[in-house]
């Protein structure tokens, strides 16, 4: 395993990646990646980073940005800190345009606001508006909560999603036009769910198919891991506003051990490996409510952003064209009014 940095994340490897080279598979295929981060940690991943990932083979016509806590304020008012990260993806966006890059980078931006200040949190959701010149889509406030491994994570109360404050804030999302992204572990996904019933006007994404547990208490256990996270996701099918992200099943939150060989996957073994729990989600939600996801920078500890795009191609090898246009693009562009 490489060495964390005092983010807690691994940087990504380029000697290890470039071990692995694969034919770009449906070149033309237009892809919108629905969610990728920019930080100076971990290595850094802004613009050249970027720019050399969605630029290595695959046709990707836009981008959106998910916060990550980059670049917020240290001081100022609380709930005004985090709309510093919204600037500095501005400032990418603008560094693409300069350079004449292809891809709508950030094309959507989902930030971050503290939900649980209730009614304040309105104060940073227009801020962030203003600062996003058009492309603020939505927040994601992560309520990933499990105690049996470290995480490099904010800590978050195991019930905030049922927390009043928390409710107040989120029932102002709506109102002002913005979607919400979850990111939590599988068992949380019940939480997910009663949220998803009382706010049905509400447009909810489920990153990373409910992060599935593979380590701490639930290492060795994949099947009865699978089979209590497919069970949440049949319940949590049934809201028409959840839509799922097919993705970040490279985290080692997972069990995923591909960064700690010596070679890393070509794109036939990560199909092979992801195929259950994407061909289950897809069967649950249909393809006009899933898209595929890089989750890179995240994600590049484990494998190169064109081997990825490949295992998802290969894995919807069978699917029509119009499956493929909802899973790989139009999905994302509903979800985000790209």
């Amino acid at each position: 395993m490489t060495r964390r940095d005092s983010s807690g994340l691994e940087p990504p490897r380029a000697e290890w990646l470039a071990q692995v080279s694969e034919e770009i598979i449906e070149p033309e295929l237009p892809i919108i990646d629905p969610h990728h981060h920019l930080w100076d940690r971990a290595g850094g991943y802004l613009m050249p980073e970027l720019a050399a990932d969605i630029g290595s083979g695959h046709n990707i016509t836009a981008t959106v940005f998910i916060q990550c806590r980059y670049g917020h304020l240290a001081d100022g008012p609380e709930v005004l800190r985090p709309v510093n990260e919204t600037r500095l993806v501005m400032d990418v966006v603008r560094e693409a345009k300069a350079q004449g890059i292809g891809t709508d980078v950030c094309a959507g931006i989902v930030g971050f606001a503290d939900l649980s200040l209730a009614g304040a949190v309105e104060e940073a959701l227009e801020a962030h508006k203003l600062a996003a010149d058009g492309r603020f889509r939505g927040i994601r406030h992560i309520t990933a909560h499990e105690t049996s491994f470290d995480s490099f994570l904010v800590p978050v109360a195991p019930d905030l999603m049922q927390s009043t404050g928390f409710r107040d804030g989120f029932a102002r999302l709506a109102p002002a036009g913005l979607s919400f992204d979850g990111w939590l572990y599988h068992p949380q996904i019940p939480q997910f769910t009663d949220l998803a019933r009382t706010f049905p006007e509400t447009v909810m994404v489920l990153d990373h198919i409910g992060g599935p547990l593979g380590i701490g208490a639930y290492r060795g256990r994949r099947d009865e891991v699978f089979a209590a996270w497919k069970a949440a996701l049949q319940d949590l099918a049934q809201c028409p506003n959840v839509n799922v992200k097919l993705g970040g099943i490279g985290m080692d939150i997972t069990g995923c051990t591909w960064s700690a060989q010596p070679l890393p996957p070509t794109s036939q073994a990560l199909a092979d490996d992801f195929r259950p729990w994407i061909e289950t989600v897809i069967e649950l939600f249909g393809s006009e409510r899933c898209m595929f996801e890089s989750n890179f920078p995240v994600d590049k500890m484990a494998y190169s952003y064109p081997v990825l795009w490949n295992a998802f191609k290969r894995l919807t090898a069978g699917a029509s064209a119009e499956e493929k246009r909802w899973l790989f693009h139009d999905t994302a562009q509903r979800v985000y009014r790209l």
